[in-house]
């Protein structure tokens, strides 16, 4: 079952006595159980944690036998739980622990590994789901796509007495991701630069997480078109930084063989997902994947083969030749460009 904030309503108001949330991130099933517990403990403000990722089942049966000391029953917050870290024999004693107890209202998260962008539970993990599924509210919490990560960046920076000029939200997650924790700490500090008015893809690029992804990502698409000044200053950032060259390097070569990559499955009528299927690419793979399409149309395959050359010539350069880091990289990325208006 997928969450579903009216459902969750319901069930709070007709008194159930479970709900688990599970997603391939924290930040979503934080969420979710935050409003379950805000509800829950309206008139009981008493709660017990017991924090995971594997509490005994004694320490259960003890935090849930206990009468509130106002008199409802008992609410029990287990955080970040993980089935897979029970042996079956104790998985087996949880959910009947589960089962049994009639003095307590459980609130259970667990975070499961997710695979090519879906939830891939274990076998310890769908018994539990499917034991939770029978005594409450079990639901699984979806990753939002990148249109609704943009609407909850505007409804934080509201939040924060600020607002997002046109096109800035989207800069912001180009920048970090889909990490909502990493979203709403920038979106914070981008309202108390914008002096809580308006924030500006400029205040992004000014302020914003300088992840080495994003920087190198974008460096070689200005590569790519030949703007090639303007990816010298986006390195000279990078360095002014203290990012160690040899890790820019290997960011560089994983951008390059993105494309080589995506550039021979084209070549071989595979599709996107098919590439991402092959090596392994998680999480939100199609927006990387579609951009780096756009980027390796240009290129012919000897081409992007003599920029990986270029790119392992400046690794083993960096880790041996005492010549400056800088100049090594500066000269890696004019060699850059013009392997890419070879005909």
């Amino acid at each position: 079952m997928l969450y579903s904030e009216k459902e969750l309503n319901k069930r709070l108001k007709s008194g159930c006595a479970l709900y688990c949330f599970y997603a391939s991130e924290e930040a979503l099933v934080r969420s979710a159980a935050g409003k379950a517990l805000a509800w829950l403990s309206r008139e009981d403000p008493e709660i017990t944690v017991l924090d995971g990722p594997a509490p005994s089942v004694e320490e259960i049966v003890l935090a849930a036998g206990t009468i509130s000391f106002f008199g409802g029953k008992r609410l029990v917050s287990l955080p970040l739980l993980r089935a897979a870290s029970y042996s079956d024999k104790d998985l087996q004693e949880l959910c009947e622990t589960l089962a049994d107890t009639e003095n307590a209202v459980f609130v259970i998260t667990c975070v499961m590994e997710e695979k090519f962008g879906r939830l891939s539970p274990g076998k310890r993990e769908q018994k539990f789901i499917a034991a939770c599924e029978k005594l409450g509210y079990c639901v699984q919490i979806q990753k939002p796509g990148r249109a609704e990560l943009q609407a909850l960046a505007r409804e934080w920076a509201k939040d924060c007495g600020a607002e997002f000029a046109p096109g800035a939200e989207s800069a912001l997650l180009d920048r970090c991701g889909e990490d909502q924790f990493l979203l709403q700490n920038e979106i914070a500090k981008l309202s108390a630069l914008a002096d809580y008015g308006t924030i500006t893809p400029q205040m992004v690029g000014q302020l914003g997480t300088v992840t080495l992804d994003a920087d190198t990502f974008d460096m070689v698409q200005l590569v790519v078109a030949g703007r090639i000044g303007e990816a010298q200053k986006r390195l000279k950032i990078l360095l002014e930084l203290q990012n160690d060259p040899i890790l820019i390097t290997g960011a560089l070569i994983g951008n390059y063989l993105d494309m080589y990559r995506v550039l021979q499955g084209k070549r071989s009528r595979r599709s996107l997902a098919d590439v991402a299927k092959d090596f392994g690419y998680g999480g939100k793979w199609s927006y990387r994947l579609g951009k780096t399409e756009k980027a390796a149309v240009r290129f012919r395959r000897h081409q992007l083969e003599q920029c990986l050359s270029i790119l392992q010539k400046l690794d083993l350069d960096l880790k041996s030749s005492k010549l400056d880091a800088n100049l090594l990289m500066q000269k890696a990325l004019c060699e850059l460009a013009l392997a890419g208006r070879q005909p």
